[in-house]
């Protein structure tokens, strides 16, 4: 793809422990070089992610909008509706970016309901100008990858310091080692702790839950 383009994606949205990070980069032909090796970050190791996230953010006006655990369950609670919310994180990323940078055409993975995502843009002072092309597997598109990259990174440190501060490492993702670490979690510091590292929506929750109580 050629010309000018703002990336948006996110990381965290499948995994129970962490936060929800959403993140948008601007990306014009100049940058081609400099970016060579950026990616979809589901191809990249975590290591190699952290390690091209400063080389992003120090090529790519860009932004981040992370919401933690706590303040993710807060606005699930209110929206009952993960596309929503979705789309209130990526329209808030552009237009973050748009006040960086003029930028006619933005590209987002076709999660959903894109069509969400348009009308909450319409809702933004700078994103009601943009065209919007949602598309299967626009992580192909480097401003994408890009975007994946710096949200995925920006998880990954988000998911150690939380594991830090409940004394443990937290898993990736949903399943067995997951229930067993907020099992753990709860037996060893309450159930209240619970909300603030993981996503409460999630079906593991009632399973941890349901097993103890």
């Amino acid at each position: 793809m050629t010309g000018d383009r703002i990336g948006v994606d996110e990381s965290g949205k499948g995994d129970y422990f962490g936060p929800l990070v959403i993140a948008a980069c601007y990306v014009d032909p100049s940058m081609d070089a400099e970016l060579d090796g950026v990616k979809d970050s589901k191809k990249l190791t975590d290591a190699l992610a952290l390690k091209l996230d400063p080389v992003i953010r120090r090529v790519c006006p860009f932004a981040v909008v992370r919401v933690d655990p706590p303040k993710y369950n807060e606005l699930y609670e209110k929206i009952k509706n993960l596309n929503r919310l979705l789309a209130w994180g990526h329209a808030q990323a552009i237009e973050n970016v748009l006040a960086k940078v003029d930028c006619e055409l933005v590209i987002s993975d076709q999660f959903a309901d894109p069509a969400f995502l348009k009308r909450t843009l319409q809702t933004k002072e700078k994103g009601k100008h943009v065209r919007l092309e949602s598309r299967v597997r626009a992580e192909s598109d480097l401003a994408v990858a890009a975007a994946s990259v710096v949200a995925r990174a920006e998880f990954l440190r988000r998911l150690k310091s939380l594991g830090e501060g409940v004394g443990m490492d937290l898993p990736k993702g949903a399943g067995t080692p997951v229930d067993d670490a907020a099992r753990r979690i709860v037996r060893n510091q309450g159930r209240e702790v619970l909300p603030t590292v993981a996503k409460m929506h999630f079906k593991t929750t009632q399973k941890v839950l349901g097993g103890l109580f």
